[in-house]
């Protein structure tokens, strides 16, 4: 993997500060520990640091065409670069190094703003054409490689891998976003194409952007979505063949590498299926990682260890300490932004034992997603047949007025938290769902803002996210819908930003072979009886795994990868949570918060009371990421 950073100049012909864009991409040196490259000439600066995987003697960045008129920065691997590089030859290119870099050059030489269609893989890369004075930007389809971009004042454009590449440039405002902060507070991550700064933004998953030199800034421009295009239905036997031929070559084409490979292994169907697949492809044993931990409750290794011993792996696991809240301020810096998933630490911990052995790891990130996974998923279709047989006129006043009289029981199994249910069922099924994911209520959300904060919201809510890609939803299948709900914001918005981040702060690539975009495409078409059938999530996933992992692996609860949060915050953190929230260096002096409220939730769960562990390290992280920066509202 790499970082990429550049400045183009939207107005006119002024060169770079070379100084100035060489700290903007040292900011970002964890990302690519093996070299740096940097690039100016008038108008344009781009620069670079190398995680070397391919062709390791070539393919330094920023590379040049060979005429010398294009150069790009790039952050990535795209699987396909050999079959490219034969077609771009046939055409009349002719390539210097054996990397995918290069092809990207050749790509856009040939087939403009449409060469991303045909990548297949994970990437970020900013593109200078000389002859038309464009700056082209392009992202994967799932957002798998992130891509940070703003317009300064005096009409240069700024962008790079990781928010702290922009935060190093003196002309950025750091001046918060309060549409933002709302989403945050409901999510517990900022959701594309928004950051928690006003004039800084993210490049959405699948989109390009074309910056044309004297030119307005363009719009964001959609090349791909996930098609829930039904797909020909055989018989369920031929689907699970089809199903695992698919997922072997999704795996085979991201094992090539010039430096060790390995893989996560949870414990969990997703990873397992991965590290299966491996095995069966490589004649090497594979190099499996997995993180446990000291409360039985959250340690998933047992299982991990049923499919290393399965598959011969050369398995290596370590012990995450219940305490291991060590982290808070340093993940704080390495997210650069608000982000409040709490699995980020074991995340971390994983990726660090994965470095010690390996450059490269698979994950099976994107499993859940696809297949309906989450125990929400279940949940919500059992409310939806609920919801479909009243009219929402009707339930709305009913299940409206029951779920403000019933007492909230959030320390209880969701199958008696009575409360929840009842808002769930007085809300449209959109609606409902993101009620369900919600880390604040909307009730909490209101509670928790100070007027003066809710007058800089003019309106906003939450809603509109989920609201808008519903609009846009290929879909209308309630459980198809969510699905698709989950790939446009909780998995790109957390569960990739995690892995990211997490991966890159040890220079290590992760790569995700179920978020391969031709097995997502397959996989979305299938009838949703074969995702969730009855209350079985993965149904097919798991049928087709049968005689490659243990039953117990398949079919069992499902675990995070989670904290003991209450704990701390009545422990080890109960000092620190009072400091940051309530003193007045704290959150208090930002104004944007109801102190009241905030006095209320720390004093209620510190006495155990109730558990507001979820919202009180949102707020925590919050505090931990933004305290320098300006946000502070009036009145």
């Amino acid at each position: 993997m790499c970082g990429i950073a550049g400045i183009f100049d939207l107005t006119g012909q002024r060169e770079p500060d070379r100084d100035l864009l060489a700290a903007m991409n040292q900011t970002q040196f964890h990302r690519g520990p093996d070299e740096g490259g940097l690039h100016t000439e008038p108008g344009l600066g781009l620069a670079h640091r190398r995680l070397s995987i391919i062709d390791l003697a070539s393919g330094q960045q920023p590379m040049f065409s060979a005429d010398g008129n294009l150069c790009v920065s790039y952050n990535g691997e795209i699987y396909n670069f050999r079959e490219l590089m034969q077609e771009l030859r046939r055409l009349g290119y002719e390539f210097r190094t054996h990397c995918d870099t290069e092809v990207i050059l050749y790509a856009w030489q040939e087939w403009g703003a449409a060469c991303v269609e045909r990548f297949r893989g994970m990437f970020a890369f900013g593109l200078y054409d000389r002859a038309a004075r464009s700056l082209f930007l392009a992202r994967d389809r799932f957002g798998i490689k992130p891509l940070f971009y703003s317009v300064l004042p005096d009409g240069q454009l700024i962008f790079g891998s990781e928010l702290k590449v922009l935060k190093a440039h003196p002309q950025l405002s750091r001046q918060l976003e309060p549409r933002a902060v709302e989403d945050y507070f409901a999510l517990g991550y900022v959701p594309e194409p928004k950051t928690i700064y006003r004039d800084v933004y993210k490049l959405r998953p699948g989109h390009t952007l074309l910056f044309q030199h004297g030119e307005p800034v363009p719009a964001q421009q959609q090349y791909w979505d996930i098609p829930f295009a039904p797909v020909a239905v055989a018989s369920e036997a031929d689907l699970q063949a089809e199903l695992l031929a698919r997922l072997r070559e999704a795996v085979q084409v991201r094992l090539v590498a010039e430096v060790p490979l390995g893989a996560f292994l949870s414990g969990g169907v997703d990873s397992s299926a991965v590290v299966a697949m491996m095995a069966e492809l490589q004649s090497e044993p594979v190099n499996t990682c997995a993180i446990g931990f000291d409360v039985k409750q959250f340690n998933e290794t047992e299982y991990a260890a049923m499919v290393a011993e399965r598959y011969h792996t050369n398995h290596f696991q370590e012990t995450v300490s219940s305490e291991d809240f060590g982290l808070l301020d340093e993940l704080a810096a390495l997210y650069d932004e608000p982000y409040a998933d709490s699995s980020a630490i074991p995340t971390y911990r994983v990726c660090q034992l994965a470095k010690r052995r390996v450059t490269v790891a698979l994950s099976g990130d994107g499993g859940d997603e696809h297949f309906a996974g989450y125990r929400r998923y279940r949940w919500h279709m059992n409310e939806e047949r609920l919801r479909r047989a009243l009219p929402l006129g009707l339930r709305r006043p009913l299940f409206g007025a029951l779920g403000r009289m019933y007492p909230k029981a959030d320390w209880a199994p969701r199958m008696f938290r009575a409360k929840t249910t009842f808002q769930a069922l007085a809300r449209n099924s959109v609606q409902a769902y993101l009620h369900s994911v919600s880390i604040c209520s909307d009730e909490q959300r209101a509670a928790l803002f100070s007027d003066g904060f809710k007058r800089e919201l003019q309106g906003y809510s939450v809603h509109s996210v989920f609201d808008d890609h519903a609009a846009n939803s290929p879909t209308d299948d309630p459980l198809s819908m969510i699905q698709y709900l989950d790939m446009k914001t909780y998995l790109v918005g957390d569960i990739l930003t995690k892995v990211d981040r997490a991966s890159m702060a040890h220079a290590l690539e992760v790569r995700v072979p179920l978020l391969d975009h031709p097995f997502t495409e397959w996989v979305s078409g299938l009838p949703p009886s074969c995702k969730l059938r009855g209350q079985e999530g993965k149904y097919l996933l798991k049928k087709s795994l049968e005689s490659h992992l243990p039953h117990d692996v398949l079919y069992r609860d499902k675990m995070g990868f989670g904290v003991p949060l209450a704990k701390w915050f009545r422990g080890p953190l109960r000092q620190r949570l009072r400091q940051d929230l309530l003193d007045s260096g704290g959150l208090a002096a930002t104004g944007l918060f109801n102190q009241d409220y905030l006095a209320r939730l720390v004093d209620e769960h510190q006495s155990g009371l109730r558990d507001h562990s979820a919202p009180l390290w949102t707020l925590l992280m919050f505090q931990a990421t933004v305290r320098d920066d300006q946000f502070t509202v009036s009145g």
